[in-house]
C-alpha cells in the first residue's frame, strides 16, 4: 500500500553521540522524502559532531571520530537539512521521543526557528508498539518477512522504517491512510515541548510536569513565581523546551 499524501513527508533517522536531547550531538542523519505524486528522494548527511563521540557509541553505530573528523559540522548543514524537510511532515521509528527532539534542538543550536505547529510526526515505532510490541529488526522481519541489514546504520534504518509503514498500512484495517490520523495515532502523550516537560491537561491547559510545580498550571508559576521562569532559561533544559516556555509568557504578556 502506498501511503496516502496530501504533502511531502520525510522518513529520517539519526545516528548519535548518545540519548541526551539536550547534550548530545548529531553524527549522521539519512532522510528519505516522500511526495504526494509518489516522488521520492532521499540524502545521508554524516556529521562533525565537535565533541567525542563515546567509544561504547562507536560500538552501536560504528561511526568512529575519524570517520566525521572532515565532515561538515551539523550547523554547516543545517540549511541544506531544514530546506528538505521544511514543507514535509516527520516520520521515523522512535521519531517523538528522540529524534524529533535532538533534530529540533541542533537546528534551534544553528540559529534555525524550527518547530512542529504546521506539520504532523508519525512515530512508527508506537504502532508497532500497540500492535506487536517488538523492535525495529522484528518489525521489518514481522511485517515485510526481511532480515535488517547493516543495523544501526541511519540510511538501512530510515529505508525499513518507510517500508514497514507500508506495511502495517497493509495488514491494519483499521488504521487510516493519512498522515494527520496516524499521527493521532502515534501520539503518546500531549506535551507541548518535545522533552516533555511542559503538556496538556485534560483541559488542553499547559502545567509543568516535573520538579515542585508538577502538576501545575504553566501561567499560575509564572505569575505566583516569575523568577522559575528565569532559573529554567538559565538551567540545562533542552532549548525547544526554553522556546516554548517563552512563548507562552509571551502569550501573557500580549493578553494582558
Amino acid at each position: 500500500m502506498e501511503l496516502k499524501l496530501t504533502r511531502p513527508i520525510c522518513f529520517f533517522d539519526l545516528e548519535t553521540t548518545g540519548i541526551d536531547v539536550a547534550k548530545d550531538r548529531i553524527v549522521e542523519i539519512s532522510i528519505f522524502k516522500v511526495f504526494p505524486n509518489g516522488n521520492k528522494e532521499s540524502k545521508t548527511w554524516l556529521v562533525n559532531p565537535t565533541i567525542p563521540i563515546p567509544p561504547q557509541v562507536t560500538a552501536v553505530h560504528g561511526i568512529t571520530n575519524e570517520k566525521v573528523a572532515n565532515e561538515p559540522t551539523f550547523r554547516e548543514l543545517a540549511g541544506q537539512i531544514y530546506n528538505m524537510i521544511k514543507d514535509s511532515d516527520l516520520a521515523g521509528f522512535n521519531s517523538d521521543r528522540f529524534d524529533i527532539p535532538l533534530l529540533a534542538e541542533e537546528l534551534l543550536r544553528a540559529e534555525v526557528d524550527f518547530d512542529m505547529k504546521n506539520r504532523v510526526s508519525v512515530d512508527v515505532q508506537t504502532i508497532f508498539h500497540k500492535k506487536e510490541e517488538r523492535t525495529l529488526s522484528a518489525a521489518l522481519k514481522f511485517y515485510c518477512g526481511t532480515t535488517l541489514e547493516n543495523a544501526h546504520s541511519a540510511e538501512a534504518d530510515t529505508m525499513a522504517t518507510y517500508e514497514i509503514l507500508k506495511a502495517q498500512l497493509d495488514r491494519y484495517d483499521d488504521l487510516e491512510n493519512d498522515m494527520k490520523s496516524l499521527a493521532e495515532f502515534t501520539t503518546r502523550k500531549k506535551s507541548v515541548d518535545f522533552a516533555g516537560f511542559i503538556a496538556l491537561n485534560a483541559e488542553g491547559k499547559e502545567i509543568f510536569t516535573f520538579g515542585k510545580h508538577k502538576g501545575a498550571l504553566v501561567d499560575d508559576v509564572l505569575d505566583k513565581e516569575p523568577g522559575y521562569f528565569g532559573w529554567i532559561q538559565n538551567a540545562d533544559f533542552p532549548l525547544y523546551t526554553k522556546k516554548v516556555l517563552t512563548g507562552i509568557k509571551l502569550r501573557k504578556l500580549n493578553t494582558k
